[in-house]
């Protein structure tokens, strides 16, 4: 069978992924019929995995049945204490798994989770709790530390602290979490049952930030259903890979690995990693986490664990196959790789291929925070075949690509990529304008400008917003210009992305002087650095005596910038 006949065949009327109809804001969209209500639906369903191990950190292991527990106790908790269905809950920490247990704990409940950045400064930290209106927050040690000039200005009714947090001279607002859990988890009637909750489809689930083109963060809205379909595009993609893997027949659990083991690469707070975060509980797989990303240990952890898949920026997915490379280890449990978060450079696909003798699978997923994961993807001996290609779209997902004048272009026509589908997010958080000009008719428009082959195949080339992915990070050159003009020795600046070999691209200022000065460019980062994430910060300085190359507009002409200094 060819994958157009057996996707047609598991979606259809009666199949296990059947497609229907349904309206979604007014606007006609295919979901699947038979996918998950919720993540609260998501959630109970796992508890059916029991004792199979879960989660591993370090020393610890979590079973499904242990994480169900110790979830329900959190969310009776949150519920004595006041969080209701769409009040906003704050999350803001490391890859621990408390940071899984909150995630669960909030959709238990129907509250919405809002992801924080855990490389934001202190004022960025505030300013998505204000935005985001948050009643509570649960955090590590270092997002309090970080907060704690602001914690006394925030409308937060209760603030937990994770992993001792709250025993490191934080405010005294902060309780540990682990203490007020105990009077729960000791009483059987609240562990092990969640809450009752009226969680629907159409309800918001989660606020992820994404920089803004303005200078500020917005916080993209994704509903229930945009989660639950991006979870259900998931496991048929795996069924259609299956199906194809065994030939005609249909793929039986002796086909498969006895489960699935992931190693979490991506921070849970980015689409891409809390993506899957929940489609590994969904699949009732195994997910090993890392304190941060070590190439050394994830070699110790693929090999102790067994892990069959893993995923990261290309930077990460370089690293790891180098250091195997260097060391000679042939990872024989590994059958796929994915990578995204950032372009992909097509060299990277040669290297798995030919490092482990197309015995890995590629794989490759273009989407954004705001269409809740991928929407297209490559994979296997098609992305072997065209590297340079993101893929082909999920099923629900309808792509166009369009000119300026939003008319629809042909194939080989290079235009702005706009998608449609149950996995586009509703808007942004109370910033109507901003979602007025980026959704139209329930079409997002991505930024990226890419093409589509005569195969159905996409790609993109370039990028129409002001933005700098630097090793899978977003960053919105307006935020970093907006900075540093308020330093006195900046006349005028303009923020570029230069290719980078490990992180695709790194941040790069040209800044003009103000006359009869000269910024040092230690002072210039460091004057970022004390504003913004670290990962915003200019690691390259250009300074300039003449003005920036601009239109006859005004508008900076950054593509004469980028090939000036890329040369240069």
């Amino acid at each position: 069978m060819t994958r157009a006949e057996v996707i047609a065949e598991l979606t259809r009327p009666g199949g296990p992924f059947e497609i229907r109809p349904i309206e979604i804001g007014g606007v006609p969209m295919p979901v699947y019929a038979h996918a998950p209500g919720s993540l609260r639906d998501v959630l109970l369903n796992s508890r059916a995995f029991g004792a199979r191990e879960f989660l591993v950190y370090e020393d610890e292991r979590w079973s499904y049945e242990e994480h169900f527990r110790r979830v329900t106790a959190l969310a009776h908790l949150l519920t004595e204490r006041g969080v209701r269905r769409g009040d906003r809950l704050a999350i803001g920490m490391r890859n621990y798994p408390e940071w899984v247990m909150s995630f669960w704990a909030c959709q238990a409940i129907g509250a919405v989770a809002v992801t924080l950045n855990a490389w934001w400064t202190g004022e960025e930290l505030e300013y998505a709790l204000a935005d985001s209106g948050a009643c509570a927050a649960i955090l590590d040690g270092e997002r309090i530390q970080r907060l704690e000039p602001y914690l006394a200005n925030l409308p937060l009714h209760t603030v937990l602290g994770v992993r001792h947090a709250a025993t490191r001279g934080a405010s005294p607002r902060v309780e540990s979490l682990d203490a007020v859990l105990l009077p729960y988890e000791g009483n059987d009637g609240l562990t092990g049952v969640l809450p009752e909750a009226d969680v629907r489809p159409e309800d918001p689930a989660t606020i992820m930030y994404t920089s803004g083109t303005t200078g500020r963060p917005k916080g993209a809205v994704a509903s229930q259903r945009n989660h639950v379909t991006n979870i259900t595009n998931s496991l048929l993609g795996a069924a259609v890979g299956a199906r194809l893997a065994a030939g005609a027949a249909a793929a039986t659990p002796a086909d498969a690995p006895a489960q699935a083991v992931g190693l979490q690469t991506f921070p849970f707070f980015h689409i891409g990693g809390l993506s899957g975060l929940y489609v590994m509980t969904a699949m009732g797989g195994k997910l090993a986490l890392m304190y941060r990303w070590d190439a050394g240990e994830a070699l110790r952890l693929v090999q102790a664990e067994g892990i069959n898949s893993l995923s990261g920026v290309p930077t990460v997915v370089r690293q790891l196959l180098e250091r195997a490379r260097d060391e000679g280890l042939t990872l024989p449990t590994l059958g796929g790789i994915s990578s995204g978060g950032a372009p992909v450079p097509p060299d990277l696909i040669d290297t798995i291929g030919s490092q482990f003798q197309q015995r890995v699978a590629p794989g490759n997923g273009y989407g954004l925070t705001e269409t809740t994961s991928a929407v297209i993807s490559n994979g296997g001996q098609d992305y072997f075949a065209r590297p340079h290609s993101v893929g082909r779209p999920v099923v629900v997902a309808d792509v166009q690509v369009v000119a300026d004048d939003g008319a629809l272009l042909g194939d080989g026509e290079i235009g702005e990529i706009r998608v449609r589908g149950p996995n586009v997010v509703q808007g942004y958080w109370n910033k109507p304008e901003a979602t007025a000009a980026s959704f139209t008719n329930g079409w997002f428009h991505t930024g990226d400008l890419g093409y589509r082959d005569e195969d159905g195949f996409y790609y993109v080339v370039d990028r129409k917003k002001d933005v700098v992915i630097r090793g899978g990070e977003n960053v919105y050159c307006a935020e970093v210009e907006a900075v540093l003009f308020h330093h006195p020795d900046v006349l005028d600046v303009a923020i570029i992305g230069l290719p980078h070999r490990e992180l695709g691209e790194e941040v790069a200022a040209v800044v003009e002087s103000r006359p009869g000065r000269r910024p040092d460019t230690a002072d210039l980062q460091a004057f970022v650095a004390a504003r913004l994430a670290r990962f915003k910060v200019p690691s390259r300085v250009i300074l300039i005596d003449e003005p920036l190359p601009r239109t006859a507009t005004g508008k900076v002409l950054k593509r004469e910038l980028k090939d000036r200094y890329t040369l240069g």
